[in-house]
């Protein structure tokens, strides 16, 4: 397939570059600064803000499907406001160019630990994961409402961390996955690259949040 990735350069973006490239698919990775990737078979690499619905739309243009990636970093002070405002202008985007399949990577904040508590809300939660929750969780707010495009949502495990891809993980829903502890259940970044490749490459999750962990 002809795959646009958005924030390849990320740590969820470069998993799921390698993931990509692994199956053989055909790479084009936006990027502003696209000097930050080495040449690769079966890559190629864009000029292109994410923060600029134009030049998203030019350079997605004629592929299968896009994945965003996108994320201007948790440590930036204005998290919240730029994450939204990129991955609107990256829907946007998608829309003005033609594409119909588009993959949003969020986080886990927005799954559910109780029946109408979601997990950025609960008193636990570290206050500098919680702008960019709060953003993912709004984002995931209105892409529901998208009803143009084969949008898939992903919110990964709450424990989400370097690794090997292992395999075995679990899917669900709204609700955020527990392991045998009762305890957030844990995922590899490279396992997470897995489960959003096979989305893409079998669609079982359109118009749909999922989430993955072991």
């Amino acid at each position: 397939m002809k795959i646009a990735l958005i924030g390849g350069t990320g740590f969820v973006g470069a998993a799921l570059l390698e993931e990509l490239l692994r199956r053989g698919h055909q790479v084009t990775a936006l990027a502003r600064n696209p000097s930050k990737f080495a040449a690769r078979a079966g890559l190629s690499v864009v000029e292109a803000d994410a923060l600029q619905s134009a030049q998203v739309a030019h350079a997605v243009e004629g592929v299968d499907a896009v994945i965003s990636a996108y994320n201007p970093g948790w440590k930036e002070p204005h998290i919240h406001d730029l994450f939204l405002q990129g991955t609107q202008a990256i829907v946007d985007g998608v829309k003005r160019s033609g594409v119909k399949r588009l993959l949003l990577v969020g986080g886990a904040g927005s799954l559910y630990v109780a029946p109408g508590l979601q997990l950025v809300d609960t008193p636990e939660f570290p206050a500098e994961w919680k702008q960019g929750a709060l953003a993912a969780r709004e984002a995931l707010n209105r892409i529901r409402a998208e009803t143009s495009l084969d949008w898939t949502f992903v919110s990964p495990a709450a424990m989400l961390a370097p690794g090997e891809r292992r395999g075995g993980f679990r899917l669900g829903g709204d609700q955020l996955l527990l392991d045998a502890h009762g305890t957030p259940a844990g995922l590899t970044v490279a396992d997470l690259a897995v489960a959003i490749v096979d989305e893409i490459e079998t669609p079982r999750h359109v118009q749909r949040r999922f989430t993955v962990a072991y």
